[in-house]
């Protein structure tokens, strides 16, 4: 007996040590869950490239889309409208009705969930087990046992699966699909000798203690995808201004407000190519007097 209260007494001060290092808990992880859920939503809508539907007029059927309401934040509505902003950033005129569009674009989730995985590197507290064997006939009762733990991490991931087809609205004949994409996206908190949460993972920039401006690392930037169209792709994380339909980026001619000034379609050659088209009207306008001459 003096052995277990001996093993007992070391794992109190060994507890009792580690506390002194330092210790964090977080309490509540409601906007952690709904950060988490939502990123794996936006990483999968950003890969939807519309371009091919450009110009077009276009009606989002979202029949597949109503019978995945959950309780939480992010739900149907969610994707609903980052797919409509993904449509709408592409160039597509989007409808209010499908009988006023030419093509439809059907979509659908295959999965919307999230898991939490939790992992100690110590010993566990022994509160489940003092419990259950507080049930049993003449067991001595247990002591209670804190968690030594040397590493925690607690990880939440979230995983999301959405796709898309279109059909012209008329002739029902196949137009485009998107492909079948999953994304995945997570929280992560670590604890090292009761120090933390260092919180890291896919929905932060960089790696950080709580309460403290400490960081480090950042995450890869996301980019859009292969540019083969003539209309450049639009960045769904990004903040993108629009100029009669178009995307304005970093090097095009903007004005000081939040409308760009990209030339139009139909605006006439600039001044700088003014010379080399007057150069070939003068030799075409050359070999025809030759010709008359003739």
């Amino acid at each position: 007996m003096d052995h277990v209260l001996r093993a007992v007494a070391t794992a109190c001060v060994a507890w009792l040590l580690v506390s002194a290092v330092g210790c964090g808990t977080t309490r509540a992880k409601i906007a952690t869950e709904q950060l988490v859920m939502s990123d794996a939503v936006d990483k999968n809508i950003q890969d939807l490239d519309f371009r091919p539907l450009s110009g077009r007029k276009v009606y989002l059927d979202t029949t597949y889309l109503r019978q995945v309401k959950g309780s939480g934040f992010v739900n149907a509505e969610y994707v609903t409208s980052g797919i409509r902003q993904q449509i709408v950033g592409a160039g597509c005129l989007i409808q209010d009705a499908s009988q006023d569009a030419d093509i439809i674009i059907e979509a659908r989730i295959g999965a919307l969930g999230a898991d939490d995985h939790s992992v100690t590197l110590g010993i566990p507290d022994n509160s489940k087990l003092a419990s259950a064997v507080s049930v049993l006939p003449n067991a001595p009762n247990l002591p209670a046992v804190p968690e030594l733990a040397v590493a925690k991490r607690d990880v939440q991931e979230a995983a999301s699966k959405i796709a898309v087809f279109a059909y012209d609205r008329e002739t029902r004949e196949p137009v485009w699909q998107s492909g079948v994409r999953h994304s995945v996206s997570t929280a992560r908190d670590t604890w090292v000798m009761g120090i933390g949460p260092f919180q890291g993972g896919s929905i932060r920039d960089k790696t950080k203690l709580v309460g403290s401006k400490f960081a480090f690392g950042r995450r890869s930037e996301r980019g859009s995808p292969t540019d083969i169209y003539e209309r450049p792709p639009v960045d769904y994380t990004a903040e993108t201004r629009f100029n009669q339909g178009h995307p304005v980026f970093a090097g095009d001619d903007a004005s000081d407000g939040m409308i760009g000034t990209l030339p139009s379609p139909d605006e006439p050659p600039e001044a700088a190519d003014a010379p080399e088209a007057q150069i070939a009207e003068n030799d075409l306008g050359t070999k025809l007097s030759d010709v008359d001459v003739q």
